[in-house]
């Protein structure tokens, strides 16, 4: 997935300081079954360095118990239509992951994140904490985590 998609002739036609794409406009690839998907954070910045802000989105089911498993998905705005769209998929649900704190900061998107060490552990209490960055390299964004970042 790109970030940024410049139109036919290789520039894009929002202007410089656009407006970042809005979550609740989006469809997320979140399957929730009865339940909504709910965004529950949100962090805005040039991921990619074309001017024009993208943003990140922490998005779960509205699930009535437990710990719903959290996607982190990138959005940026259509080309054509203005309209957000997901770029990017940075923590998948099926991951089991929770997140605490989401930013954007120097170009690079920064959550910490909570887990299980174990299939065995209840979905009600995480047991590890992780803390991931990733940042857009070549094309693609990168996980950079730090190799001590989980903790217990």
């Amino acid at each position: 997935a790109t970030a940024a998609q410049p139109a036919a002739g290789g520039t894009r036609n929002a202007p410089a300081h656009s407006a970042p794409p809005d979550p609740a406009a989006a469809a997320f690839p979140l399957e929730c079954g009865p339940v909504e998907a709910v965004v529950q954070k949100t962090a805005t910045g040039d991921l990619d360095g074309d001017g024009h802000p993208e943003t990140v989105a922490a998005v779960r089911c509205d699930a009535g118990m437990g710990t719903p498993p959290t996607g982190v998905y990138v959005l940026t705005r259509d080309t054509d239509s203005g309209k957000p769209r997901v770029v990017a998929t940075l923590v998948a649900p099926e991951d089991r992951h929770s997140v605490t704190d989401l930013t954007v900061r120097d170009g690079a998107v920064r959550a910490t994140l909570l887990g299980y060490s174990s299939a065995d552990v209840p979905n009600c209490c995480p047991d590890l904490t992780e803390h991931a960055k990733w940042q857009w390299r070549n094309g693609t964004f990168v996980e950079d985590t730090p190799s001590q970042a989980r903790t217990v």
